[in-house]
C-alpha cells in the first residue's frame, strides 16, 4: 500500500511538471485584444472618420513621420495582500475583478510580465502624485507577492532591483518618480507595508531617500533663541536651554515658517486629507509609528526631503 502511495505521489509530481500553462486560456484572450488594439493604433489619421462631421477637415489626410509609443514616466509598487502569488495571477486574469499589473514578482524571485509596459495597466485606481491625477496612464505597476504584514524576501527585493534597473534605463524613469501605492493614494492604500526597504532602494537610484547625518545637524527654530534675547551678562547651559541663533549655521535652522503640508504637496502628497497624507508619508519614509502626528526628528526628515524635491 505505502508503495501504491509513492508512485501516485511521483505521477501527481509529473504529471504537474509537464502540465501545460495553466493560464492558456487567458493568454489567448489577452493576445485577442493586443490584436484589436493593435488594429486601431494602424488606422491612419482621419480613415476613421467615415460618419459625417462638423470639423472642417482638411481635403486630404497628412500623417506626421515624428512620432513614438507613450513611455511610461513613473512606477509604481503594491504588495498584493493575498495569500500567495497563484491567487493574485488567477486576480488579475479574470475579466470581472477589473484589477491588472504590468508585474508580480514571487516571493521566491520569480518575476511575471503580465502587460506590455507601453499598455496602461489598472493598478493604480483613484489617486494623485503632484498634479497627476490618471497614473495609471503614466506608470508601470509592480506587485509583490505579500500578504500586507509579512516581510518581503531576499529573494524577491534582488529580482525587484534588477527589474527597476532595466525599466529606469529602457524609459529614462526619474529617480524621485518610484513611488508606492500608499503615496498615491494615500486615504485608501496602505502598501507596500512599513517593511518594504525604500532605502535600499533610494541607494541604488530608485526613489528619494534623507540623509541621516543632515537631519541630526538641523535645528527647529522653536529650539533657538533671538541674539536680542541674549544678555551680555548671561550664562547658557547649552544641555537645557535653547541654542543661540548666532551660534549656528543659519542653513541648518528650519525656518519659523516652514509649512509640513507645503512640505508634502511639494514632495508629491495630495494633502486633501491631511491626516491620510502624513501617514503615507510616514509610511514610506518614517516606517514606525504610523501617525498624524510629527515628531521634532520627522519634522527634520520633512525638511531635509522638502530641499531635495525643491
Amino acid at each position: 500500500m505505502r508503495i501504491s502511495f509513492s508512485i501516485l505521489g511521483i505521477f501527481i509530481l509529473l504529471l504537474t511538471a509537464c502540465s501545460p500553462n495553466p493560464y492558456r486560456k487567458t493568454n489567448r484572450i489577452h493576445k485577442k485584444q493586443l490584436k484589436r488594439y493593435a488594429k486601431e493604433l494602424r488606422v491612419f489619421p482621419m480613415e476613421q472618420e467615415d460618419s459625417p462631421s462638423q470639423v472642417n477637415y482638411g481635403p486630404y489626410p497628412v500623417g506626421t513621420t515624428n512620432f513614438n509609443l507613450r513611455r511610461p514616466n513613473y512606477v509604481v509598487i503594491h504588495h498584493t495582500a493575498q495569500d500567495s502569488v497563484r491567487q493574485t495571477l488567477n486576480t488579475f486574469t479574470i475579466p470581472r475583478t477589473q484589477v491588472s499589473a504590468h508585474y508580480v514578482i514571487s516571493d521566491k524571485g520569480e518575476v511575471f510580465h503580465m502587460l506590455n509596459d507601453y499598455f496602461r495597466a489598472w493598478h493604480g485606481g483613484v489617486g494623485k502624485w503632484g498634479n497627476n491625477t490618471d497614473l495609471n496612464s503614466t506608470s508601470i505597476g509592480i506587485e509583490l507577492d505579500n500578504d500586507g504584514d509579512e516581510e518581503f524576501t531576499y529573494a524577491q527585493i534582488n529580482s525587484l532591483l534588477d527589474l527597476l534597473k532595466n525599466l529606469k534605463e529602457k524609459y529614462g524613469i526619474p529617480t524621485e518618480n518610484f513611488i508606492g501605492h500608499s503615496d498615491i493614494a494615500p486615504t485608501r492604500k496602505v502598501d507596500p507595508n512599513a517593511n518594504f526597504p525604500w532605502k535600499k532602494l533610494a541607494e541604488e537610484g530608485y526613489g528619494l531617500w534623507y540623509d541621516t547625518e543632515e537631519v541630526k545637524k538641523l535645528h527647529l527654530d522653536k529650539d533657538t533663541i533671538r541674539d536680542e534675547s541674549i544678555k551680555s551678562n548671561d550664562t547658557l547651559d547649552l544641555r537645557t536651554q535653547p541654542l543661540p541663533k548666532q551660534a549656528i549655521d543659519s542653513s541648518l535652522i528650519v525656518p519659523q515658517n516652514f509649512d509640513p503640508l507645503l512640505a508634502l504637496r511639494v514632495i508629491g502628497y495630495d494633502i486633501s486629507d491631511p491626516e491620510a497624507a502624513i501617514k503615507a508619508f510616514k509610511l514610506h519614509f518614517i516606517q514606525e509609528n504610523i501617525n498624524a502626528e510629527f515628531t521634532d526628528y520627522e519634522l527634520k526628515v520633512l525638511y531635509n526631503l522638502y530641499q531635495k524635491y525643491l
